[in-house]
């Protein structure tokens, strides 16, 4: 079974059955000018994952150099361990594995979902933000996740001094751009139950990040940070966007020159864990008081434009 489910949602496989179906979808209806922006954002996908695969695993044959000592010790003194929360949530892997593996699927679904129900901003220019904007950081602090760094014994690691270690694989950890997209997908929800649906998505999305091995709880925080920069940029509001992009990279800076001194302050990293959720939170309600303000007055335009 979990082979099927393997083969079903394998990101290539997923990826070029999505690019079928909508170059289908798109040739059905030409005159629908929205269409090929959907395959035109599939392929960039396709492409721009090719180039970063293939740049991260040259910079990982160079600079084979990975913080997931660091990030496992940040996590202790964070409070909040990874590896333990993912212990405890083995019992649920295989569908918190699935999870993990839809995150094209939901990206596609909300591209289409947002199409006709949202007029703010464009869900694709967020998805193109954080294509162009995560390798960078990714190689800024490069790590792998704790199921690569540890192997076998990623549950229960042994003890390790907060050093980089040489390890090469592809640096995929800080910040965790699944948690990045799955936040993406609130700010953009048109209605209260889609964004019922992206909140349990994004709730599903960090808990699969732990259970699979493939981040550390520390990650989580810069990558909400990174996913409010998206979703922002994808709304048109570059200043405040700007402003989550460098929260992302302040921490990235932190951990890759100062990790002693965050180890040996918790106080530090626990408050700008904490004022890092307080402003992503605090610009996911604003964006949805925005829409429920503008809500009103589109429903008076269709009443004076249709009478």
């Amino acid at each position: 079974m979990h082979f099927v489910y393997a083969l079903l949602l394998n990101p290539a496989l997923v990826s070029t059955l999505a690019l079928f179906l909508a170059a289908v979808w798109m040739v059905r209806n030409p005159r629908d000018k929205t269409r090929p922006l959907l395959v035109f954002a599939l392929v960039l996908n396709l492409f721009y994952g090719f180039l970063m695969t293939v740049f991260m695993k040259t910079e990982g044959s160079f600079f084979p150099w990975k913080f997931d000592p660091v990030l496992y010790r940040i996590d202790a003194v964070l409070g909040v361990q990874g590896v333990v929360l993912a212990g405890a949530l083995q019992p649920l892997r295989i569908p918190l594995w699935i999870v993990y593996q839809a995150m094209i699927p939901m990206m596609i679904c909300w591209f289409l979902v947002t199409r006709y129900r949202s007029h703010r901003g464009s869900v694709i220019l967020a998805y193109v933000a954080e294509l162009a904007a995560g390798p960078p950081l990714y190689a800024l602090l490069p790590a792998c996740g704790p199921i690569y760094a540890f192997g076998d014994q990623w549950l229960h690691p042994p003890a390790t001094t907060p050093v980089p270690i040489q390890l090469t694989g592809m640096p995929n950890a800080f910040p965790s751009l699944h948690a990045a997209t799955a936040l993406v997908l609130v700010f953009f929800a048109p209605s209260r139950l889609w964004r019922g649906v992206a909140l349990a998505f994004l709730a599903a999305t960090c808990m699969a990040t732990l259970a699979t091995g493939e981040h550390y709880a520390t990650d989580l925080i810069p990558g909400l940070a990174f996913g409010a920069f998206a979703a922002l940029a994808g709304l048109g509001r570059y200043r405040r966007a700007l402003a989550f992009l460098v929260a992302a990279l302040c921490w990235s800076l932190a951990v890759r020159f100062e990790y002693m001194f965050l180890i040996g302050n918790p106080f530090v990293i626990r408050a700008g864990a904490v004022l890092t959720l307080v402003a992503v939170g605090i610009a996911a309600y604003r964006e949805r008081s925005a829409r429920l303000a503008a809500a009103p007055v589109a429903a008076t335009a269709r009443e004076v434009l249709v009478p």
